[in-house]
C-alpha cells in the first residue's frame, strides 16, 4: 500500500505537466530518531464532496488546536500533492498568512484554536496513479494509504494525527446512486437530479484510513450479531453482473468476525460493515474504517471462474482487512517506521485464521514458501532492511515482504515462546493499553513481555537487524549422549556490517530410525553466537527433526546423510518438517548438479533416493491429498538460486526439469493411477475434493515432463471433463508448456469461453506468461499487443508481466530479451502508475547473484531506467539502490 510521487500537473495527470521534469534528486532521508509529535491536534474534520467524474470540489473544514505535548509552532503545515487550491479561510475570513512550500500549504496561526476551510478542485478521471480520489469504470473511489489523502485536500497527512470525520457527499443520482464513506450513515436526501448522504465515523482515525465510494453498485446484504448482542449490517457492494459471485466473500467475512471474537476477544464496533469491489486497484485491499475497498480479485468467486487458490485467497484477504479493525485502526501507527506494528501482527492473525478454516499444515507450508521466495531474497539483496527501519526516503518502498511476512514471523516467534494462552494475555494487554492511540512496535513488544511474562530485551534485535540468520549445526555422539552445537550468524546487509546474536526458538524432536517412537518435541532457544545442547539417552540411529513447524525464519545448514533426509521425508510426524526434508533432499541434489560438484554415482544415488521418497508419498494412505500435494512440489528455480552464491538460472532450470522428467518416468504408473483416482472424485468444496484437484494437476505436470504426447492427451481430456476452474486451469497450464495442437485449441477455447470476465482473462494472460514453452518470450511480446491488454489496469499488467518476471525460464533468457521487456515496461508504466512500475524493479535488482553474462545485461537495463528523464521518485530510488 504505497504511493507514487510522480511530479504532476494540478489535475493529477503526470503527462500534462506544464514543464519538463528531470529525474529527481534522491529525496531527503527521514530518520525514526527525529520523530516529533505534530504541533496541532485535529479533533474534528468535516468534508463536503460535490462529486463528478471529471471534476470534484472538496470543501474541508478542519478544527485545529495546539497540541499540549508538542513544541509550540506559529504555523501549521498541511501536506498536498498536485492539488488545485480554490479558496482558503481561517475562522470564516480570508486567510492572508499562507504560503506554498512545494506542494504543501503553510498557514500562520496566532491563536490556540482555529477553524480552517479549504476548497480544492480534483480531476478524478485524470488520476491514473489510482491514489487519492480517482475514477474506475464510471465510479469514484479512494485509496489513501500511505500518503494519498494529500491528493484530496491539504491536511497533516501522517498517521499520528487522529481526527473524527463527518462526510457529506452529493452528486447526480443517475451516475452515483450509491454513496458510501467511513462509519455509520446518519442522513440522506435528494435535491432534484442530485442526491446526498452524510456519514459519521465516531472513532478517531488517521487520514490514511479515510474512504469514499460513489457509483452504480448493488449489494449482497446480511447481518452479524456480535458477542455482546449488537446487530451489525453487512454488505458486499459490486456491479450488478458480479453479484452472484459474492457469496463466498460474505461468508468469509462472517467467519472472520466470529473467529476474531473467539480467538482474540475483538468485537466489531460500528453499526455496519461495507466491502466494495473495485476493478482498478493497486493493491489487494484496504482496511479503511468500516468501508473496506477491495480489488475484485479478492471478492468475486464461483467454481466456474475461480480456482481453489482463489477461494482461499479471498477468505484470507477479507480476514486480513477485517482484523485490521483492531490491529491497525483502533490502534494505529505512530509513524510509518512502525508499519510492521499493524501489518506484521495482522498478517499473523490472518494466517492463524486461515489455518483454522482449512488445513493448518498446508497453510503453514504455503506461508513459508512465500517467505522464502520473496522475503529471503529481499533480505540477501540490495533492498534489505529491518522490519522496523531506522530511516527511509520513500515510505512506499517499505511496503515489503520484510515488513509484512517477516514481521508476522517475528510475532509468531513470540507466540511460540509464550504459548497461545500467554500470548493472548499479552495481546489483550496491548489492546487495553493502546486503544485509540497511535502506537509503536515497542509498545506491542512491551505488552507481550508484560502480559506473557517473557524477557524480550534481546529479542528486540529482530526489529532492528536486517538479514536472515544462518544456523550451522554440528552433532557429535559421546556414548548414549548426543551433543549438538548450534552456531548462528546474521550476514552483513546494506548499512549493517556487524550483527549481534538473535534470540531464535527452534522446535526439535529426535527420531529412532530403527523404528522407535519420536521423542517429545522440545523447544531450544538460541541466544548466543554458540549454543550447546546435550540430549541424553539418544538412540544409536537417531535422526534429528529440526525447526519443526518453521518455528524461526532462519536458514539451517547441517551435514545430514541423504538416507536420514529420505527417512524424515517418509516418516516425520511434523508436516512441515516432513515437507522440509523432502525439499532438502531435492535441493541438495539440484544444487550439487547445478554447481558441477556431483559425480555420476552420486547423481544416481540422489535421484534414486528422491524417487523412493516420492514414491512412498504418492502411496501413503496416512496422508490427505492436500498435504500430499505439498510434498509433491519441487523447489522453485528462484528458491534454488538462493542456495548458490552465484547462480546460472538456465542450468538450474535444466537440472530441475531433468529431475522432474526422471520422476515422471520412474513413477509414471503411480502418477497415472493418482490422476485417475483423483479424477473420479466429484466436485465439492470440502478438503478431500480440493485435495484431489490439487494432486490431479500435479500428477499431470510430472507426466508432461516425462511424456509430453501422453500428457497432452490426458490434459486435453481433463480440460474437456472439467466442471470447475481449478481443473480447467490445471489442464491448460500443462498444455501451455507443450508445443502441441491441443495447446492452441484449448487456449482459443478458454479465451472465447471467458472473454467477458476480466479476472479470468487475467488468468489466461498469466498462464501463458508463466509457461515452460520454448517460445514463451515471443508469446509474451504478442500478448502485449493483444486488444485485451492495457497498461491502465494493474491486475492486467501484473497478470502478464509479473507472471513473466517470476518465470525464470523466460525472464532469464540467454538473449537478455526478458530483462529488456521488463525494463521497457517499467519505463512505459512509470508515468501512468509509478506505484505499480516500481514493483517490477526488484526482479532486475538480483543481478549480483546471477552469472556474469546475465548479470551484466540486468545491470545495463537498470542503468537504462536510471538514466531516463522524468522518472518517478519511487522507481528512481528502487533502481539506484538496486544498482548500489
Amino acid at each position: 500500500m504505497d504511493i507514487a510521487r510522480t511530479p504532476a500537473s494540478p489535475d493529477g495527470n503526470p503527462e500534462m505537466a506544464d514543464a519538463p521534469v528531470q529525474t529527481p534528486a534522491p529525496p531527503a532521508e527521514i530518520f525514526r530518531k527525529d520523530y516529533k509529535p505534530f504541533a496541532w491536534r485535529m479533533p474534528n474534520t468535516f468534508l463536503d464532496f460535490q462529486l463528478g467524474l471529471d471534476e470534484t470540489l472538496v470543501t474541508a473544514t478542519l478544527e485545529v488546536e495546539r497540541n499540549p505535548v508538542a513544541e509550540v509552532s506559529r504555523t501549521i503545515r498541511l501536506n498536498g500533492d498536485g492539488l488545485e487550491l480554490v479558496s482558503l479561510h481561517c475562522d470564516g475570513a480570508d486567510c492572508e498568512g499562507h504560503t506554498m512550500d512545494g506542494d504543501d500549504l503553510v498557514i500562520s496561526l496566532s491563536g490556540d484554536s482555529h477553524t480552517l476551510t479549504i476548497v480544492t478542485r480534483l480531476a478524478p478521471s485524470a488520476n491514473s496513479q489510482l491514489m487519492g480520489l480517482y475514477a474506475s469504470n464510471g465510479m469514484l473511489c479512494t485509496q489513501c494509504e500511505a500518503e494519498g489523502f494529500r491528493r484530496i485536500t491539504f491536511f497533516p497527512d501522517r498517521p499520528d494525527v487522529l481526527s473524527t470525520y463527518t462526510v457529506r457527499m452529493s452528486g447526480p443520482k443517475a451516475l452515483f446512486p450509491i454513496l458510501l464513506s467511513n462509519g455509520n450513515r446518519t442522513d440522506s436526501g435528494e435535491e432534484g437530479e442530485n442526491h446526498w448522504a452524510e456519514w459519521h465515523d465516531p472513532w478517531p482515525k488517521p487520514s490514511y484510513l479515510f474512504a469514499l465510494v460513489a457509483g452504480d453498485l448493488v449489494a449482497r446484504v446480511d447481518s452479524f450479531t456480535t458477542m455482546s448482542g449488537r446487530k451489525v449490517d453487512l454488505a458486499v457492494w459490486v456491479r450488478d453482473e458480479d453479484l452472484p459471485r459474492t457469496e463466498h466473500a460474505m461468508e468469509s467475512l462472517k467467519r472472520a468476525m466470529t473467529w476474531d471474537e473467539e480467538t482474540f476477544g475483538r468485537e466489531y464496533d460500528l453499526d455496519c460493515f461495507n466491502i466494495v469491489a473495485v476493478s482498478d486497484f493497486n493493491m489487494g485491499a484496504m482496511e479503511n474504517k468500516g468501508l473496506n475497498v477491495f480489488n475484485t480479485k479478492y471478492v468475486l468467486a464461483d467454481p466456474e471462474t475461480a480456482t481453489d487458490g482463489d477461494y482461499d485467497g479471498i477468505e484470507g484477504v477479507i480476514g486480513h482487512e477485517y482484523f485490521h479493525n483492531w490491529s491497525g485502526n483502533r490502534i494505529t501507527c505512530r509513524d510509518w517506521f512502525q508499519l510492521s506494528l499493524k501489518e506484521g501482527f495482522t498478517v499473523l492473525r490472518d494466517q492463524l485464521f486461515s489455518q483454522d478454516m482449512g488445513s493448518a499444515p498446508v497453510k503453514r507450508i504455503e506461508d513459508v514458501r512465500v517467505l522464502r521466495s520473496v522475503q529471503f531474497p529481499e533480505d540477501s539483496g540490495p533492498l534489505a532492511h529491518p522490519i522496523r527501519p531506522d530511516s527511509f526516503r520513500e515510505i512506499s518502498n517499505f511496503y515489503t515482504a520484510t515488513v509484512y511476512n517477516k514481521g508476522a514471523e517475528v510475532i509468531r516467534m513470540m507466540r511460540t515462546m509464550a504459548g497461545p494462552e500467554r500470548f493472548r494475555k499479552g495481546t489483550d494487554l496491548y489492546f487495553e493499553r493502546h486503544d485509540g492511540e497511535a502506537a509503536t512496535c515497542e509498545d506491542f513488544v512491551s505488552a507481550i513481555e508484560d502480559g506473557a511474562g517473557l524477557d524480550l530485551k534481546q529479542f528486540r534485535l529482530w526489529y532492528s537487524q536486517a538479514g536472515t540468520p544462518r544456523i550451522k549445526l554440528d552433532s557429535e555422539r559421546s556414548g548414549d549422549k548426543l551433543e549438538l552445537t548450534f552456531r548462528q550468524e546474521v550476514p552483513p546487509t546494506p548499512g549493517q556490517d556487524t550483527k549481534q546474536p538473535m534470540v531464535i526458538p527452534l522446535k526439535t524432536a529426535l527420531f529412532d530410525r530403527g523404528g522407535g517412537e519420536p521423542a517429545k518435541e522440545s523447544l531450544v532457544v538460541l541466544d548466543s553466537a554458540e549454543t550447546k545442547v546435550t540430549i541424553e539417552d539418544a538412540p544409536e540411529n537417531a535422526v534429528l527433526s529440526l525447526n519443526r513447524g518453521f518455528s524461526a525464519p532462519v536458514r539451517i545448514e547441517r551435514d545430514i546423510a541423504r538416507e536420514d533426509l529420505a527417512f524424515l521425508a517418509m516418516h516425520d510426524d511434523d508436516p512441515f518438517a516432513r515437507y522440509e526434508a523432502m525439499q532438502d533432499l531435492v535441493v541438495g541434489h539440484l544444487v550439487e548438479a547445478a554447481g558441477g560438484t556431483q559425480g555420476d554415482n552420486s547423481r544416481t544415488e540422489a535421484e534414486d533416493a528422491i524417487v523412493q521418497a516420492l514414491g512412498a508419498i504418492l502411496t501413503d494412505d496416512r496422508l490427505d491429498d492436500l498435504m500430499r500435494g505439498e510434498l509433491m512440489l519441487l523447489p522453485s528455480v528462484t528458491y534454488l538460486m538462493e542456495q548458490l552464491l552465484i547462480a546460472d538460472p538456465a542450468l538450474i532450470h535444466a537440472e530441475r526439469e531433468a529431475l522432474k522428467a526422471k520422476l515422471g518416468a520412474s513413477l509414471g504408473d503411480s502418477f497415472k493411477a493418482l490422476h485417475e483416482r483423483a479424477a473420479a472424485v466429484p466436485f465439492a468444496m470440502d478438503a478431500a475434493a480440493k485435495g484431489a484437484r490439487k494432486v490431479k494437476s500435479l500428477a499431470l505436470a510430472y507426466c508432461a515432463a516425462a511424456d509430453p504426447v501422453r500428457a497432452s492427451q490426458m490434459a486435453d481430456e481433463q480440460y474437456d471433463r472439467a466442471d470447475n476452474m481449478t481443473d480447467r486451469q490445471g489442464a491448460l497450464m500443462a498444455l501451455c508448456g507443450i508445443d502441441s495442437p491441443e495447446r492452441t485449441a484449448r487456449l482459443l477455447d478458454f479465451y472465447e469461453r471467458y472473454k467477458g470476465n476480466p479476472l479470468v482473462i487475467d488468468k489466461w494472460f498469466a498462464i501463458q506468461a508463466s509457461s515452460l514453452h520454448p517460445q514463451v518470450v515471443e508469446h509474451v511480446k504478442a500478448l502485449a499487443d493483444h486488444p485485451d491488454f492495457t497498461l491502465k489496469n494493474p491486475n492486467r499488467v501484473r497478470s502478464l508481466y509479473m507472471a513473466f518476471a517470476g518465470n525464470p525460464h523466460g525472464f532469464h533468457a540467454a538473449s537478455g530479451e526478458g530483462y529488456r521487456m521488463i525494463a521497457d515496461l517499467i519505463l512505459a508504466l512509470d508515468p501512468l502508475n509509478a506505484q505499480t512500475a516500481a514493483r517490477f524493479v526488484p526482479s532486475l535488482g538480483r543481478w549480483r547473484r546471477i552469472e556474469p553474462k546475465r548479470a551484466g545485461m540486468m545491470q545495463a537495463e537498470l542503468q537504462r531506467i536510471a538514466d531516463a528523464p522524468k522518472l518517478s521518485r519511487d522507481t528512481y530510488e528502487q533502481v539506484t539502490r538496486s544498482l548500489g
